[in-house]
């Protein structure tokens, strides 16, 4: 399956200039724990609420003066558009990353979580489940 069919769409972006406070009000207003960091449509970096928790608040730094760019993962490891189920889920054990921006060349389209790949094999395990269930006598 590819992984245009399981990421979202709708990702949450903001510049690199944003303030570190606006993020995590986006975060909470979104209901998110990442904002993807972009120039032109392009990914660049990634604000987890981790990275809010640990390089501002647990490096005492002043969130008045920090910006994305400051705390972003800016290393960012992406998948494309046409890539597989599995491929994402190497890729997110080999990087050691919860999240995957989505990308078609240089632009981003979507993004793809562990908690979405999650829920996708809980669902095909319960289909499964249906499947043995309908499948054996009864008790």
């Amino acid at each position: 399956m590819p992984v245009k069919d399981l990421a979202r769409s709708d990702t949450v972006t903001a510049d690199p200039e944003t303030p570190v406070a606006e993020l995590a009000a986006t975060m909470d207003e979104e209901n998110v724990g990442s904002v993807l960091i972009t120039t032109d449509g392009t990914p660049v970096g990634i604000v987890t609420d981790r990275d809010l928790t640990v390089r501002v608040l647990g490096a005492e730094a002043d969130p008045a003066t920090r910006t994305a760019e400051d705390v972003m993962t800016d290393d960012l490891c992406t998948i494309e558009s046409n890539a597989g189920f599995y491929e994402a889920t190497s890729l997110m054990a080999e990087h050691g990353v919860r999240r995957l921006p989505v990308c078609e060349g240089e632009t981003l389209v979507g993004i793809i979580t562990a908690d979405d790949l999650t829920e996708l094999l809980a669902d095909e395990q319960q289909q499964l489940g249906d499947v043995i269930r309908a499948q054996r006598p009864e008790y």
